[in-house]
């Protein structure tokens, strides 16, 4: 194995990053004209030709029957979750909001890896922890002067989806085919999204449909440059690059949607991001082995337009070994 170029995987990462922010900006213009399930519903759709020519190259034999199908049901359940959340938070609030939110999931695996993984967290995580979700009260300021809104429940619910559906995948392990892990939340979303367009539908624009389908070019593009990422570099060098989002976020609403940062915002972001590094940096200095629920959670997580890296790199992984 060669030695890690973190400087590349920095690199990679960023990129990646940037590529995920433009994701999330074109769903924010998206859904400031069209229902969030509606824009969820066809860009999912049209990312079905792009996994197709993905899952092409998984070589494991076998069905879509899982073998553990308790498991895989709430990690599909959750993956449609944080997609729908995350769409529709994305539609109604500023990016930078939105971020500093769903900046939170780190924290919430390393809470669920302890009944779902049996992870022990010492007290400088709990402290961490604490600290992180404070700064998410910052960035909520309930009793304020902005009420708290449905966008901020979704992103909130958005977090909390995505840090169940990393724990789960991570529980999980090679324990069933990534094909399982990929189709059932995306057929399953299809589903749902697409009986959701009886209770709203607004006739959609052939480039507005052309911008659903870049959401879905940008979801598979974002995790295949994460995979380059941790491919390169250390994971704990790695994964921090996602607070980069915050500056693209900063980019995107300043020049596009005519949003500022808030004290508040900036308060709470920095809080987690701070909180967030920190445990990072305390499962690289510990070398934990076999349970590292943040680390592994890789830069982003999944949703049903942007399947997590870490099951697409199985599927490519397989394909390489069959080749050797």
């Amino acid at each position: 194995m060669s030695a890690p170029n973190n400087l590349k995987g920095i690199g990679f990462a960023l990129i990646s990053m940037g590529v995920y922010a433009t994701h999330d900006a074109i769903i924010k213009l998206l859904g400031a004209h069209y229902p969030s399930l509606q824009v969820l519903f066809f860009s999912s759709l049209l990312s079905f030709p792009l996994v197709s020519l993905i899952l092409m190259q998984e070589r494991t034999p076998g069905t879509l029957r899982p073998n553990h199908p308790g498991w895989v049901a709430l990690r599909s359940v959750c993956a449609m979750g944080s997609g729908i959340c995350a769409f529709f938070a994305f539609s109604v609030l500023p990016l930078a909001q939105v971020y500093s939110i769903l900046f939170a999931t780190p924290l919430l695996i390393t809470l669920l890896s302890i009944p779902i993984l049996g992870e022990r967290v010492g007290i400088h995580r709990w402290l961490a922890v604490a600290l992180g979700l404070c700064g998410v009260l910052i960035v909520l300021r309930p009793g304020g002067g902005d009420a708290l809104s449905f966008g901020h429940l979704a992103a909130l619910l958005a977090a909390f989806c995505s840090a169940t559906t990393a724990v789960v995948t991570r529980k999980l392990g090679g324990a069933e085919r990534p094909l399982v892990l990929l189709m059932w939340p995306m057929l399953g979303n299809l589903v749902l999204t697409g009986a959701g367009l009886s209770l709203a539908y607004t006739p959609m624009q052939l480039p507005d449909l052309a911008m659903a389908g870049m959401i879905a070019v940008l979801g598979l593009l974002g995790g295949f440059l994460s995979i380059l990422a941790y491919r390169a570099g250390e994971a704990a060098i790695v994964a921090p690059m996602q607070y980069s989002q915050m500056i693209w976020a900063t980019i995107y609403g300043w020049f596009i949607f005519n949003e500022s940062l808030d004290r508040p915002t900036i308060v709470g972001a920095s809080v987690i991001i701070a909180s967030g590094l920190y445990i990072v940096w305390r499962e690289r200095s510990r070398g934990a082995g076999s349970n590292r629920p943040v680390i592994a959670a890789r830069l982003r997580g999944e949703s049903v337009t942007a399947p997590k890296s870490s099951v697409l790199q199985r599927i490519l992984s397989g394909r390489s070994a069959s080749r050797d």
